[in-house]
């Protein structure tokens, strides 16, 4: 579907909301967003703890339900999908980045990264995968002889070696220094301009957003702003 946008819409969000827990303990994570990401896009999610971010992220990837609204990927609403169809579309066309990095502590960097292509349809090869974020030469490394950030791009490699439309980040260098979190940030943007996967990164540390197409603010369940960069910063040169 066309937009007034350049590129065509990966997602369109309508009217969500979701509520956590009945009655007086209810709690309200989102209070009915509107929202377009485009295809090949870098995003970045802002807002206190609380506003809604991960939430959003969540059921963008397929991991949890709306209370209500609908979430389109291309032509598919995904907010009609039973948790079978979720399972393939996660599968098919999701990776995910956490915080914490989640390797096997009993296989190396390359079979970490083979645990994905194994269940995949067109997948990279584990060796292209660590070469795009830098770790070509610590393919036979275990994860207790790599450092935080080479855990973590492992486990970006790992995300993206099936080929996701969409690569989904919550906090990824939130566990890292400045110096370690440049580098993790830098495979992550390596990988959406080499394959133009659209990404959407949530971040506490503003810094970050000049690395984005557009920054979007969340508060209290809601978008509270949206802002669109000219030119987007190597990674390099952010103000961490």
């Amino acid at each position: 579907m066309k937009t007034g946008h350049d590129k065509m819409a990966a997602f369109r969000v309508r009217g969500l909301t979701k509520v956590y827990g009945d009655g007086d303990l209810a709690v309200q994570a989102l209070r009915g967003v509107d929202l377009e990401l485009y295809d090949g896009e870098i995003v970045v999610l802002v807002g206190p703890s609380g506003s809604g971010k991960s939430t959003f992220l969540n059921i963008l990837g397929g991991l949890d339900h709306p209370t209500s609204g609908k979430v389109f990927f291309r032509d598919s609403e995904l907010t009609g999908f039973d948790d079978k169809g979720l399972t393939g579309f996660r599968r098919a066309h999701v990776g995910f980045v956490f915080q914490f990095y989640n390797l096997i502590s009993s296989l190396t960097a390359t079979e970490n990264v083979d645990l994905v292509t194994e269940i995949s349809d067109h997948p990279l090869t584990a060796t292209h995968a660590l070469d795009l974020v830098g770790l070509g030469d610590r393919a036979d490394h275990f994860p207790a002889q790599l450092s935080g950030g080479e855990q973590q791009r492992v486990a970006v490699a790992r995300a993206i070696a099936k080929q996701p439309d969409i690569l989904l980040c919550d906090e990824p260098t939130g566990a890292l220094d400045s110096e370690t979190g440049i580098l993790v940030l830098g495979a992550i943007d390596r990988v959406n301009r080499e394959l133009g996967t659209t990404t959407v990164l949530i971040t506490h540390n503003a810094a970050i957003s000049g690395m984005a197409d557009r920054v979007i603010s969340f508060a209290d369940g809601r978008v509270a702003g949206i802002e669109t960069n000219g030119s987007r910063l190597p990674v390099q040169e952010l103000s961490w």
